[in-house]
């Protein structure tokens, strides 16, 4: 038959671990104390006063990271404005009318001008870009701006017979029609007297007529344009500028 069981003493801690035990006790009390007296922002407390900023989440780790968001300058903007519009005269020298139009878009000047005086208006008319045509003056593209040669974008277009482009310019915007470049040429001058006296130059013929464009306009060497489709043989042509008045 067994004694009666006997209570177990309490074993005491080390004198160490006491200490351990009772400073982990402090600073859980000293922590609740922090967040409840008011010493800390509560939550939905509005904080001191920032420069605008935004927080991103960093993926993992639980914690935002500020990013600052600047507002450009008006000359900054204008510089950054530039380099889009030189950026979309690359782009179409390129033979990339997309990316034009979307740096267009996006905030391209296009006015600007490169080295050769190239704006993406300017080269879009001379080269038969008509849709990065549309788009230019739809944002403000400058029919007065001219080319290293001192003409518009209408009279390149009409040497080359770009009819969309001679349609598009004649029918919104207030490009002149009769503008004579550093060459001594108009537009219907360049269409008579550099064009390939084909159907498609023909049309630009009677396109600039229709516009107003005068058949008794004479180039550099004092020839009209009725002498210079004679001389080129354009037979055609000068039966058009005939029946205008030439």
């Amino acid at each position: 038959m067994t004694g009666p069981a006997r209570s177990r003493p309490l074993r005491r801690l080390p004198a160490a671990r006491r200490t351990g035990f009772v400073g982990m006790l402090a600073a859980a009390a000293m922590t609740t104390g922090c967040a409840s007296d008011g010493s800390g922002p509560a939550d939905g407390a509005a904080g001191p006063p920032t420069t605008s900023t935004s927080t991103s989440a960093v993926p993992g780790a639980g914690e935002t990271a500020p990013t600052t968001t600047t507002t450009p300058s008006p000359t900054e903007a204008s510089g950054d404005a530039r380099r889009l519009g030189l950026r979309a005269v690359a782009a179409l020298k390129r033979d990339d009318p997309a990316r034009a139009i979307a740096l267009i878009r996006a905030g391209a000047d296009v006015n600007a001008r490169d080295a050769i005086k190239d704006s993406v208006f300017l080269y879009a008319g001379a080269e038969g870009y008509t849709e990065v045509v549309r788009v230019a003056l739809v944002h403000g593209a400058d029919t007065r701006v001219l080319n290293r040669y001192g003409g518009t974008a209408l009279i390149p277009a009409s040497e080359h017979a770009h009819l969309p482009v001679i349609r598009l310019l004649l029918r919104s915007s207030d490009v002149e029609v009769d503008h004579v470049n550093d060459l001594g040429w108009t537009a219907l001058g360049e269409a008579v007297g550099l064009g390939d006296g084909g159907p498609r130059s023909q049309e630009a013929v009677r396109l600039l007529l229709a516009a107003g464009a005068d058949p008794r306009a004479r180039d550099r060497f004092g020839r009209t344009v009725l002498e210079n489709a004679e001389r080129l043989g354009y037979a055609e042509i000068a039966r058009i500028l005939r029946a205008a008045g030439a």
